[in-house]
């Protein structure tokens, strides 16, 4: 059963392939064991719903159809790969090149996970791949991110990302990589990688770079999903356990973030009473088990900082001088200069706005925050904070034409007209 065929379904039909395409082509490529394969096969699906939903209406459930469509194709390029093995062997050719190898029988490992999108991202961070590579390719099958999204999220070149998944997909192919989640030493190889790409799905989910909407919680969603798999996973991993603190603390701040109409809400002017307690308790529960006696990780620290937000039942009444302290423990393990942009908004609360905007200038010259929106941004919030309004107005509006998020863009002019009125 579908709907009727509308005049024009092509931005349903986009946008429909954009939140499910990743789990198509984690689908298909558990057949064809080849990820670039199966993202030309999900495009095959794409290409097929634009000719067929416009005439005879989008399914009522688009994403299934995709997918079946998508396996359907699979199946019939394996099928044509058995005949041609088929027929070849019949003439007596030999086939010790052409036909793929066998693989051993498969039995059931009790640290298997049943889930093909896991399996996407580990074939992705295989160290056959470079981590920037690893990362861009992840972030384009699992994240369905397009490839400008990818570079600004990394400020780097889009021509630079593009030619990083050509190349780890080729490389993929190449090496017969199997689609896979590994055991064992490596697992734990590659497990920092695949940390690293959750992350930055769930960041592009939680505060999209680009596109008319603050969130995109479906991206939030998988990420979370993964980090609980992979807690169940690797139970003894205290990173893992962070990053799934981390996401479980933010996500319960997400009814708070948007307003009525889908525009951003600052930290400091969410309802609180908004907040999920079901959430941060999870959060609480995994940041206790990622304590270790060592020095705590990149992602338990982070995930630390934001237990100090959801303990806080005001904004008046958070613990800056702990998040300020955090934030530089923080700051000693990963050099990062977005890291340290953080640093200084902890400092400007604990210390005030002008210890705070010292950081922020030293930061100036750091080509990596030179097209990022969130240091004019920060540096606007402390100008406005220490009485000089002109000053900030311009940084707003600096941080406006930066950003490529529409939501955000309104929020940081409407800012600009707050600091030209005072």
């Amino acid at each position: 059963m579908s709907s009727q065929p509308s005049a024009d379904p092509r931005g349903t039909i986009e946008t429909v392939f954009r939140m499910e395409s990743p789990r198509i082509i984690a689908g298909v490529a558990r057949l064809v064991r080849d990820i670039g394969i199966a993202e030309e096969l999900a495009q095959d699906a794409l290409v097929a719903a634009l000719e067929q939903w416009p005439r005879e209406g989008v399914p009522d459930n688009p994403g299934a159809w995709l997918t079946a469509t998508a396996r359907r194709r699979a199946v019939d390029l394996i099928r044509r790969r058995e005949n041609y093995v088929r027929k070849l062997a019949e003439i007596g050719r030999d086939l010790s090149h052409a036909a793929p190898p066998e693989e051993p029988e498969q039995f059931a490992d009790p640290d298997d996970i049943d889930d093909d999108l896991l399996r996407l991202v580990f074939t992705a961070c295989h160290p056959v791949l470079s981590a920037e590579a690893r990362t861009a390719l992840t972030l384009r099958l699992l994240g369905g991110l397009t490839t400008a999204e990818i570079a600004r999220a990394f400020l780097v070149p889009e021509a630079t990302v593009a030619q990083r998944i050509v190349r780890a997909k080729r490389t993929l192919a190449t090496k017969n990589v199997a689609f896979e989640v590994p055991y064992g030493p490596d697992r734990e190889a590659r497990l920092g990688s695949v940390l690293d790409v959750i992350y930055l799905i769930y960041n592009e989910g939680y505060a999209a770079t680009a596109g008319d909407d603050w969130l995109r919680p479906g991206l939030c969603e998988d990420a979370l999903r993964l980090a609980r798999v992979l807690s169940g996973l690797m139970p003894k991993e205290p990173e893992v356990h962070g990053l799934t603190a981390l996401l479980e603390f933010q996500t319960s701040r997400a009814a708070a973030r948007t307003g009525a109409s889908g525009e951003p809400v600052l930290l400091k002017d969410q309802q609180r009473s908004r907040w999920n307690r079901m959430l941060i308790a999870r959060g609480i529960t995994a940041l206790g088990r990622a304590d270790t006696t060592g020095a705590p990780g990149p992602y338990a620290l982070q995930a630390a900082i934001a237990a100090c937000h959801a303990m806080a039942y005001s904004y008046e009444e958070t613990d800056w001088q702990t998040i300020s302290t955090l934030y530089a423990l923080l700051a000693a393990r990963v050099a990062s200069p977005v890291v340290e942009l953080n640093r200084a908004v902890a400092v400007s609360m604990a210390d005030g706005p002008g210890p705070a905007l010292e950081i922020v200038d030293a930061l100036a010259t750091e080509p990596a925050l030179r097209d990022y929106h969130l240091l004019p941004s920060v540096r606007g919030d402390l100008l406005m904070r220490l009485g000089r309004t002109a000053q900030a107005r311009a940084e707003f509006v600096r941080a406006a034409e930066l950003t490529h998020n529409t939501r955000e863009r309104e929020l940081l002019l409407r800012r600009a007209a707050e600091a030209e009125a005072s």
